[in-house]
């Protein structure tokens, strides 16, 4: 297994059940969906199974992982396992007494979801009225305590002139990063394919995320599932006769690469299946059946996801494929296929605009 193909973040989701009906959730979590199959000893036993083979960061993910009542417990067995704990939340049910608790349990920083400046924007994205209140109110609570905190936000055409907005406020709550993600439609997310942000709106908003974070210093800024944001960079760089240098953080899952599934991250559902990522369906094996190691090295996709040479259309045939990569959980949802290009770049390779002379 090359060196550069060891799982740093990993995502388990520990119950698909949540307080909020998201547009755009990519499993379709509400209050009555499923709560998974892992018994709490069963959890403790797939943190040992990661352990025996990597040291990842480890997110606590849903649905909403705090309507899981053993939460804190797992998130201690895996701090005392030598695990970076995290949480991803949509923070509307952080208080005081939580946040203690994930003091105690070792989480290191949590994610919310903010994906709107104002109430009427983010509750109308989350389907909840009363969640932009939760999310700035659970935000500040976790800034109370001393507790770090990225902000993720989803945009589709019904938010997306809201994006600058979004990213003041993320600031002005303190942040340590802000985490722009521009959606892939699966789950509840194909219900509304019509909302996804064209190609040339794409690039534009990825232009003005560079702009912004070549001068950015209060906080860490990256674009998700926007691979191709990877190759705008360089490109916009160059153009500019400048030389620009990301900077890390602790936690950062990018390491200055578009996407990343199945070649540093993965998923684990609350059956027990491996996915690539988040948002990327498809089956690897399941640990309850399987060694997660066995999966990682061993499983098809994940093999075929790392051979650049199988990649297809343009995708197949860019000078930046290393770096971007093209989303192929996106690809996947669009063409039915993950090897084909993605479907939301609207560049041409080098040798596709000679052949076309």
């Amino acid at each position: 297994m090359p060196k550069e193909f060891v799982p740093k973040w990993i995502a388990w989701e520990t119950t698909q059940r949540c307080n909020l009906r998201c547009v755009h959730c990519r499993c379709s979590s509400d209050l009555t969906a499923s709560e998974g199959d892992f018994s709490t000893e069963e959890g403790k036993q797939l943190l040992d199974d990661i352990v025996e083979f990597c040291s990842p960061v480890l997110v606590l993910s849903g649905g909403e992982p705090l309507l899981r009542p053993d939460i804190f417990e797992l998130a201690r067995y895996g701090t005392d396992k030598g695990l970076r704990m995290c949480m991803a939340t949509n923070g509307t049910l952080v208080d005081a007494a939580v946040c203690e608790q994930m003091k105690a349990s070792g989480i290191r920083i949590v994610s919310l979801s903010l994906d709107g400046s104002t109430a009427e924007i983010h509750d109308n994205f989350r389907d909840c009225a009363g969640s932009f209140e939760g999310i700035i109110r659970g935000a500040r609570t976790l800034k109370e305590h001393g507790i770090e905190f990225i902000i993720n936000s989803s945009f589709t055409k019904r938010n997306q002139n809201d994006i600058a907005n979004v990213f003041k406020l993320a600031k002005e709550l303190g942040a340590t990063a802000w985490y722009m993600f521009m959606i892939v439609p699966t789950g509840r997310g194909e219900e509304i394919m019509s909302e996804l942000i064209s190609k040339e709106d794409y690039e534009e908003i990825l232009e003005w995320h560079y702009r912004q974070e070549k001068n950015e210093s209060e906080l860490l800024m990256r674009p998700t599932c926007a691979p191709h944001y990877y190759r705008l960079v360089p490109q916009l760089a160059k153009k500019e006769g400048v030389k620009f240098e990301r900077r890390s953080l602790k936690f950062s899952t990018g390491g200055g690469k578009g996407c990343i599934a199945a070649q540093s991250i993965c998923l684990i559902d609350c059956f027990g299946d491996v996915k690539p990522c988040s948002y990327f369906p498809r089956v690897a094996g399941n640990v309850k059946r399987e060694k997660f190691r066995d999966i990682w090295e061993n499983a098809q996709l994940f093999q075929e996801l790392r051979d650049f040479t199988k990649y297809k259309g343009k995708c197949g045939s860019c000078e930046f494929i290393n770096v971007c990569g093209g989303c192929r959980a996106r690809a996947d949802a669009i063409h039915g296929d993950y090897l084909a290009e993605e479907p939301f770049c609207n560049y041409i390779p080098v040798r596709l605009q000679k052949a076309e002379k």
